[in-house]
Parts: structure tokens; C-alpha cells; sequence
């Protein structure tokens, strides 16, 4: 279980592009000109700091609407907690994988 989790968590803050915890940073995007042939993605050289956005990251208002998707989920008593505390609409980040 907590290998999907962590699956789940690493993709979902890769699409949602959450600072501090996307997988595709700079050190990623260096990566990509010695892997792959994407240069769209790769880092220019003059300014090394800005990425461009991915293809896979979502606008602004498409993560509202997943973030309202979510708080919307309704599971049956004690098969899962309630999600809806976990989305944080304000800040478009789900919370559920931080301690309190």
C-alpha cells in the first residue's frame, strides 16, 4: 500500500506542479539533455533557473477543479477518511499526505 501511495503522491505533485514536492525540477530537466531527445523541456543555458512549463502540468483552473473533484468524493463509513478536509482549494493542493 504504501508503494502506490508514493506513486500516487509523486505523480499527482508532478501534475499539479507543488513546489517542494514535483519530481520535475532542475536537476531532472539537466537530466533530459543527456536521456532524451525533448529539448522543448530542457533548461536553457542563459537562464538556468527557468524551466519551461511541461505539457503535463495543469492551468491554474484546471487544478480547481480537481481540487473541487476531490472535496467532493463521498466513500461509505470507514472505507476512507473524509478527503474533503484534505484539499486545500485556497493554496490547489491536496494536504492528505502531510502530518498534522
Amino acid at each position: 500500500m504504501h508503494i502506490e501511495k508514493n506513486v500516487f503522491d509523486n505523480i499527482f505533485n508532478t501534475v499539479m506542479d507543488i513546489k517542494g514536492k514535483t519530481k520535475d525540477n532542475l536537476n531532472a530537466r539537466k537530466d533530459l539533455k543527456n536521456i532524451c531527445n525533448r529539448p522543448e523541456l530542457e533548461v536553457d543555458e542563459r537562464r538556468p533557473n527557468a524551466m519551461p512549463k511541461a505539457a503535463y502540468t495543469l492551468t491554474k483552473e484546471q487544478k480547481k477543479k480537481i481540487c473541487e473533484w476531490v472535496r467532493s468524493l463521498r466513500f461509505p463509513d470507514g472505507y476512507a477518511s473524509n478527503i474533503a478536509r484534505c484539499v486545500d482549494i485556497a493554496n490547489l493542493r491536496g494536504t492528505w499526505h502531510e502530518k498534522p
